[in-house]
């Protein structure tokens, strides 16, 4: 087999387009106290691990590709596009850049980075009138920050999973998850009656849709 191009050892794109995610999303995110810290690292972490198997060394396909081999005959697992494993497990014909899941992949992308950049323009200026954020985003669910990251991961998954990502993932969701009920009970400690009321009307992650969706809530969340 033979490649007209080398698909990884490229150093300098893992380095540049994990600096370019990060980036992004610092400048969404914006981490000042040292819960936001950790959920920016634990993010940053899955990043760099993403970008070190998509562009660097692709320890998921050099695990799989005895397997891959022997299931798809013909397929080079040394090519860019058999990183796509989805694409490939699926029987997907032709460059996987075009097909659904790609799209999908840039579809939870980008709402995950819209949903990063609403969230803290409504969360900074409710910081800075030292008050509850409780619109935009805000309104629909009580941690869009961390529904954010998650569709992001989401996102990245569907485009270009591997054994550490997928194996990171769930232990994320588990850290989020943590860091949001933490950080209500100190909401609850700061403005007492109105958080909790907030609370009651409004889903921790997931919204409702129906049409009593503004009526509160006394289901725990």
């Amino acid at each position: 087999m033979t490649h007209d191009a080398p698909a990884y050892g490229l150093w300098s794109l893992v380095i540049l387009n994990s600096a370019v995610f990060l980036m992004f999303a610092f400048s969404f995110f914006k981490p000042q106290t040292a819960r936001d810290w950790r959920s920016f690292g634990a993010f940053a972490a899955f990043i760099v691990a993403l970008f070190v198997e998509m562009y660097g060394f692709p320890l998921t396909i050099y695990l799989l590709s005895g397997w891959l081999q022997t299931r798809y005959l013909g397929l080079d697992p040394l090519t860019h596009n058999a990183g796509h494993l989805w694409s490939t497990l699926l029987g997907e014909q032709g460059d996987p850049h075009f097909g659904a899941l790609h799209i999908a992949s840039y579809l939870l992308l980008g709402g995950g980075f819209w949903l990063l950049s609403s969230a803290w323009h409504v969360l900074y200026h409710a910081q800075r009138r030292r008050g509850l954020a409780t619109a935009g985003p805000y309104a629909r669910i009580r941690h869009p920050q961390y529904v954010a990251f998650v569709l992001i991961l989401l996102g990245f998954l569907v485009q270009w999973p591997t054994l550490l990502t997928l194996l990171m993932f769930p232990v994320l969701l588990l850290m989020y998850g943590r860091l949001a009920v933490n950080e209500e009970r100190e909401m609850a400690s700061q403005f007492g009656a109105e958080y909790r009321r907030y609370a009651e009307r409004t889903p921790r992650f997931l919204p409702r849709w129906s049409a009593n969706a503004d009526r509160p809530n006394r289901e725990a969340r």
